[in-house]
């Protein structure tokens, strides 16, 4: 035990305060603004931002990885806050934790075994392009100076790490960039501009709401929509974490983790929130490995905004800027383009169907829902294609063998039925399906109906082979052996 506390703590300190540090910084507009998306008061996002990088940094299953208030999950609050207020959004907040450590406990994030590796690099991709996009509207309709800060903060990101990895590169940058701007009195876009930062601590409290099922009513189908994106952003970033660091994490544990720190956001004023992937890609790219770092990055974002306001509201946008277009183009996947030309067309089109789908809606899950969806179909054609059936004669002619190879399901059912001949006048049909499975009721089906139509020609037929499982399901949704079966068939 102390041996795992030693390495998820302290075996990376120097490497994840100065993470911390960086990623503290790049957390405060980010705050701000899915605060104002959400519809609330930046001191909602930044109050969230800090609880749930601080509890999720003891609870969470995924060391290096950071959770905060994001712009997937406060998309998803408008409404609710529009039509009910911010104590609403605060219920559904503890309801949305309490749901995934249901979640956590059902272990519901063995359903990840589900999302293919084409399904992963899309999402990837698709949050590279929209945290660009992201960064456009402070690009457009900006005094002149923001451009050239824009590109000094790229080449010290880029360019420092030849000289020296003593520090950040991302955090070097912000520095400069606030001392120029500062020194010289640039008239550049800040922090502050972005909305009032909050001069107090957060404190306890219960959502001032009526305690009963119409309110239950009211955030139940929020709180519900919250726990799957929160859910789903936060595995499928834990599993870009450990192919970063080439380490493990508990998805269950981060399911718990998620919705403790999510109870404890709304208690304390704060919205509902997840993993981030590009401020855990800034963590990673930093030097950020274990715990620590998630914890300084809470501590130090809220004695930022609250003892330090004044300072950090003098931090130019463009500096933030620079590091959040470092942080699309390290999350960006560039092979996957070379690979298109390579890899099989379904998996491109995998691909490329999350990317599209994501970007064009700005919604994690109905674009990952289509990779998924893509992905099935594309398996169950695959599948279906290895279906093969053979015939010869047996019995001095008296008996054709059909010998049936390969899955039988709801894709290959109709292959399966073409491959009989019903019009040939044979004694007895002998259909061999020693190497063939029976998935389901659609396959089911299609052997009722072969049975019936050569028993309708007066045809005798026999199953040989069947396995175990396939046995199983047959006997218990076919209908060829019993009474009206061309009546159950719909004959």
């Amino acid at each position: 035990m102390f041996t795992n506390i030693r390495r998820e703590w302290f075996s990376n300190v120097r490497g994840d305060v100065l993470a911390g540090l960086v990623v503290a910084l790049a957390l405060i507009p980010e705050a701000i603004a899915f605060s104002l998306i959400a519809g609330v008061d930046p001191k909602v996002g930044l109050y969230a931002s800090f609880c749930i990088a601080v509890v999720i940094a003891f609870t969470g299953g995924r060391p290096g990885m950071i959770s905060a208030a994001t712009g997937a999950m406060a998309l998803l609050m408008v409404t609710l806050v529009r039509d009910h207020g911010l104590q609403y959004l605060l219920a559904a907040t503890i309801l949305t934790g309490l749901l995934q450590i249901l979640a956590g406990y059902l272990r519901l994030a063995e359903l990840m075994r589900f999302v293919s590796r084409s399904v992963i690099t899309g999402f990837v991709n698709a949050l590279a392009i929209l945290i660009f996009m992201a960064q456009v509207p402070e690009l457009i309709g900006v005094p002149w100076m923001v451009y050239p800060m824009v590109i000094g903060g790229l080449a010290i990101i880029y360019g420092l790490p030849y000289v020296t990895r003593a520090v950040p590169s991302p955090l070097v940058a912000i520095v400069v960039l606030t001392a120029i701007a500062v020194y010289f009195g640039v008239n550049v876009p800040t922090v502050g501009d972005k909305g009032d930062l909050p001069d107090s601590l957060p404190v306890f409290l219960f959502p001032d709401i009526p305690w009963n099922l119409e309110t239950l009513k009211i955030i139940l189908p929020v709180s519900l929509t919250l726990m799957v994106v929160g859910l789903l952003e936060s595995f499928l970033t834990a599993q870009i974490v450990d192919d970063l660091t080439d380490t493990p994490s508990d998805k269950h544990r981060e399911a718990k983790g998620q919705g403790i720190a999510n109870i404890t956001a709304g208690f304390f004023g704060g919205m509902a929130g997840c993993a981030m992937i590009g401020q855990s890609v800034i963590n990673v790219k930093s030097g950020g490995r274990g715990r620590l770092s998630a914890l300084v990055a809470g501590v130090v974002l809220l004695v930022m905004v609250v003892f330090l306001g004044s300072w950090v509201g003098l931090m130019p946008m463009g500096a933030l800027v620079a590091v959040m277009i470092m942080v699309s183009i390290g999350t960006f996947n560039w092979a996957s383009l070379g690979n298109l030309r390579h890899h099989p067309k379904s998996s491109s089109l995998v691909m490329i169907g999350t990317v599209v789908v994501t970007v064009a809606t700005h919604d994690l899950a109905k674009g990952v829902l289509t990779g998924v969806l893509l992905s099935a179909l594309g398996f169950a054609r695959k599948v279906s294609q290895i279906l093969e059936v053979t015939t010869s004669l047996e019995d001095e002619g008296a008996t054709r063998r059909y010998t049936v190879t390969g899955q039988v399901f709801f894709a290959s059912s109709e292959q399966f039925l073409k491959a009989f001949d019903f019009r040939e006048v044979i004694e007895r049909v002998r259909i061999d399906v020693t190497g063939a499975h029976f998935w389901d009721l659609s396959a089911v089906g299609a052997l009722d109906r072969v049975i019936l139509k050569f028993r309708r020609e007066g045809v005798e037929v026999e199953i040989v082979g069947i396995n175990e499982a396939s046995r199983t399901i047959v006997d218990r949704l076919g209908v060829h052996d019993k009474p009206d079966a061309e009546k159950l068939l719909g004959h």
